[in-house]
């Protein structure tokens, strides 16, 4: 029989699917404006991250999957519409604030995650002149209204010649920027830095007139994006190819602080023009001061292997006298990097903690050999000597100290840093036990041994001679000997090793999963330490010296600009040598390497390669489906946007393009998953039989 098909009317608005209720009720994007200051930039993406981010979720899923999702989301508002600078120092502030808050859940970690995912992936979709200016951007003093003395009245107020305006007429730092000076200093540690944001972040919704009274956001005044990073801990933003090429580029020269070796030079992040920058400003490059220092400590050795082989026990030599002058340049180098860099820089690199045992020690020498001298005390002298030979335990590491920059050796470090932290705490239980056993044996065996004797036997057990235990628990005592001696040696030798070299082996483990991030953090961090400094003019050792021989009694009388020209003209004098040595070996390196090409590009805007188009059906690698939504920026806005910055951009780097491709598999799988959904059957057909 013919079959009498009848359907029901289509209904004249389709229900929609369950994720298009989801998506209604999407937070709105953060109003950021270009001039909006840093720390209202603060309070609207803390509030964003978290009205988005209310689920403990890893940093791979934050990444790869639909959680994310309202991240990129964020990433192509920022690209597309916002210009503020600050933006990158916004959101590494706020990764620290985060990621210091334990809240056990993992909540306040999984929107740490996030600030720094969409800080890296936002520098991914500029050009590289913009990711520079924004990673090197430094927050301004908003309190800087030029009513305060002129820089010739600040002048004679001690560090003015190098920490002041260097523009005559530019405008003294207001106290929040010498807040930050102090901070750089030390005064102002982590703690208090996160105390700022922590301000921001729970008073964004309190009044302006509250909140003009102290301005949270003083301790980062003059800091930029990077040295955020390092601050808090961003190893994921810092291992990322576009930040390391930044870093690469300062390392190597190619970004420069200064051009010009004069009083109304400015320092601001550029990229070196050969043709157009001083040599002097070379100097200041972190390869050279490597270089350099890797020079200065083998004359420092040099000297130290001279004296101790002579040792003279009547008088000081003249060779002596030269090693106090390179020790005494040591000692001053090192506190002026210590003012420049700040507590948290200079505590993180390691081998600044065997420059200070150097100190240190050298200091103990030095008195002790003057005392000794003065009172004729040979005896006094010959220890002098002896503390003396203990200097060759750091210096001889510190001048190999080059190959931690080597990925290989770099990588070790970290690791020997957190297998020593764990040993630390794994002795405490050591200590109680030998202390514990040691008071046993001391006083059931008191009548055969001596405090002394059965100390050293309890020391020698525990590093493993067992039998020595054995030979003298008799001895001891003939009754408890036998049974506290089986039960130390098991503890000491099986359990007490076995458990330590487990746990450093996982404390290996941990480290080296990572090794790459460990290794780019502490070569960023070297090389931030090395190139971010306020001064104009910087001396190398023993040099700086004579600055500060000449010019320290100078400050009572002269002015800032007397002082400023002064220094510069020490400085040709005495370092023309070694600016003609490194120009030299830039001459001969751009002869050899002229076909290396991996570094920044200048001012030049013109590249070789053929910039990589997008097929017109294809979407954008960083294009991302999202379900059907009203807001603002939908996907056509977006891909129209970004075919247009990455046809402006140039070329495209391997690991982005290797991102890119999991990207577009995850966005494939996300559409497909859409199209299922929105074809779900929203109509019904019946068929009678007639």
């Amino acid at each position: 029989m013919p079959l009498r098909v009848r359907s029901k009317a289509v209904p004249s608005e389709r229900v929609s699917s369950p994720h298009h209720h989801i998506e209604l009720n999407d937070v709105a994007l953060p109003n950021i404006a270009h001039d909006d200051p840093f720390r209202d930039i603060v309070k609207k993406i803390s509030s964003y991250i978290s009205e988005v981010i209310h689920t403990p979720v890893s940093f791979e899923q934050l990444r790869t999957t639909s959680a994310g999702d309202e991240l990129h989301s964020l990433v192509e508002y920022l690209t597309i519409e916002v210009k503020n600078p600050a933006i990158v120092n916004a959101l590494l502030a706020l990764k620290w604030h985060y990621g210091a808050i334990v809240d056990g859940r993992g909540l306040s970690e999984a929107r740490a995650n996030a600030c720094e995912i969409v800080a890296w992936r936002f520098l991914t979709r500029l050009s590289e002149r913009e990711v520079v200016e924004f990673c090197l951007y430094e927050i301004p003093d908003p309190c800087n209204k030029g009513n305060l003395p002129s820089d010739e009245e600040y002048a004679a107020d001690g560090e003015s010649n190098e920490r002041t305006a260097l523009l005559p007429g530019t405008n003294i730092p207001s106290e929040p920027s010498r807040h930050l000076s102090d901070a750089r200093r030390g005064s102002i540690r982590r703690s208090q830095l996160f105390e700022s944001v922590s301000k921001l972040t729970m008073s964004r919704h309190a009044s302006n007139v509250e909140e003009d009274e102290v301005d949270p956001t003083a301790p980062f005044i003059n800091l930029n994006a990077l040295e955020i990073a390092a601050i808090a801990d961003a190893k994921r933003f810092l291992s990322q190819h576009i930040v390391q090429r930044i870093i690469t580029g300062i390392w190597n020269g190619e970004i420069i602080f200064w051009d010009r070796l004069s009083a109304n030079s400015t320092k601001k992040p550029r990229f070196y023009n050969p043709n157009t920058a001083d040599p002097f400003s070379r100097l200041r490059v972190p390869k050279y001061l490597k270089a350099y220092e890797v020079a200065f400590f083998c004359g420092f050795l040099l000297l130290y292997y001279s004296v101790l082989i002579e040792q003279n026990r009547y008088a000081i030599t003249p060779v002596e006298v030269l090693l106090y002058i390179w020790f005494t340049a040591f000692i001053y180098d090192e506190v002026s990097e210590y003012i420049d860099a700040g507590s948290i820089f200079y505590a993180t690199d390691v081998w600044n903690a065997f420059d200070l045992v150097m100190i240190a020690i050298g200091i103990v020498y030095f008195v002790l050999r003057c005392v000794g001298l003065y009172k004729k005390d040979y005896v006094l002298v010959d220890i002098a000597f002896d503390v003396l030979a203990l200097e060759a335990l750091f210096m001889v590491p510190r001048v190999f100290s080059i190959l931690s920059l080597s990925p290989y050796w770099g990588t070790l470090i970290p690791c020997l840093k957190a297998m020593g932290a764990d040993f630390l705490k794994f002795m405490v239980l050591v200590v109680v036990l030998y202390l514990g056993f040691l008071t046993t044996f001391s006083l059931v065996g008191r009548e055969a041994f001596s405090f002394r004797h059965m100390a050293m036997i309890v020391t020698k057990i525990f590093f493993g001679s067992s039998y020595v235990g054995f030979d003298v628990m008799y001895q001891i005592d003939p009754i408890f000997g036998p049974p506290l001696m089986f039960i130390f040696v098991i503890l000491s030798s099986i359990l007490l090793m076995g458990s330590l070299t487990g746990m450093l082996s996982n404390s290996f483990s941990r480290v080296i999963t990572h090794a790459r991030e460990e290794y780019l953090y502490v070569y960023s961090v070297y090389v931030l330490e090395a190139s971010t400094s306020n001064r104009l003019t910087h001396f190398y050792p023993p040099f700086n010296l004579l600055a500060l021989i000449i010019f320290r009694p100078l400050r009572l009388f002269a002015t800032g600009n007397t002082l400023r020209y002064g220094r510069i003209v020490l400085l040709r004098a005495t370092h023309a040598p070694i600016v003609a040595l490194i120009q030299t070996y830039e001459w001969v390196a751009s002869r050899l390497y002229k076909s290396s090409v991996d570094g920044f590009q200048g001012p030049q805007r013109d590249s070789t390669k053929r910039p990589v188009a997008p097929p017109p059906n294809r979407p954008h690698s960083s294009y991302r489906p999202q379900m059907p939504s009203p807001r603002a920026n939908s996907s056509e806005l977006i891909n129209k946007a970004k075919q247009q910055n990455h046809a402006a951009n140039g070329t495209t780097d391997k690991q982005a393009d290797v991102d890119a491709r999991i990207t577009e598999l995850s966005a494939k799988i996300d559409r497909l998953t859409a199209l299922v959904v929105a074809l779900q059957p929203t109509e019904s057909v019946e068929f009678d039989r007639t």
